[in-house]
């Protein structure tokens, strides 16, 4: 498809043609892939590791009551991290199924998004329950797959989402245990002791604190994270 306008004028002559309507000018290229950006933390935040991580840190800090200690760039900082390294696999494999070729000219971007996506997921898939996958199935009123790798993302990832949401409140659940017992026991024996003015989120939080060190909970919590998606 070819437009030309051609305008002859005394001052001198003006030539415009679009050759192609799939031709794009660098600055509205630059525009949508401005766009594209700004999906790229909702992409890092849903479709990886972070959202599980992100969760049980922010019950670690609740059950042991230090407020803003670690402070929440500490947190980001460290799930960041934990994600980079949990998610370098797929990483791997996307680059070299999909950016690889497509950096070298052999295949173009609607296909490098295609071999893309099946490492992604897999790795979603293999961390969704199936009846948050029936949920979406049936939503979206689609016919059922004969194989996982039939779905769309679009069914696999808000399926995944509420899949982590839940694993993440889980394990939230039981690391807030032990430290509940402790305010519980700290409470009542205040209270046996007739020490009413004291408060006793503040003669537990340094036995919290001793019991978090003493069996190396960063250690063991980190572990327990990073084998949940292995």
């Amino acid at each position: 498809m070819t437009i030309a306008l051609s305008t002859t004028a005394a001052a001198g002559q003006l030539n415009f043609s679009v050759d192609g309507i799939g031709n794009v000018s660098a600055p509205l290229q630059i525009v949508v892939l401005l766009t594209l950006l700004t999906f790229v933390p909702a992409a890092l935040v849903i479709m990886t590791s972070f959202t599980r991580i992100a969760i049980v840190f922010h019950f670690l800090r609740q059950a042991l009551g230090t407020q803003e200690m670690p402070s929440n760039q500490m947190l980001v900082g460290l799930t960041l991290f934990l994600t980079a390294f949990i998610m370098a696999p797929v990483a791997d494999r996307i680059n070299t199924l999909a950016v690889k070729p497509a950096l070298a000219g052999q295949i173009d971007v609607p296909e490098a998004l295609d071999r893309g996506a099946p490492p992604l997921r897999e790795f979603m898939l293999k961390q969704t329950r199936q009846a948050d996958l029936g949920l979406f199935v049936e939503l979206a009123k689609l016919p059922r797959p004969s194989s996982p790798a039939d779905l769309p993302m679009r069914v696999v990832i808000p399926a995944y989402a509420i899949s982590e949401l839940k694993t993440g409140f889980q394990m939230g659940f039981f690391l807030f245990v032990p430290f509940l017992l402790i305010d519980l026991i700290v409470s009542t024996t205040l209270l046996s002791m007739g020490m009413l003015q004291l408060p006793p989120a503040m003669i537990s939080l340094p036995f919290k604190i001793l019991l978090f060190v003493m069996i190396d909970g960063w250690n063991l919590l980190v572990a327990s994270l990073v084998r949940s998606f292995l």
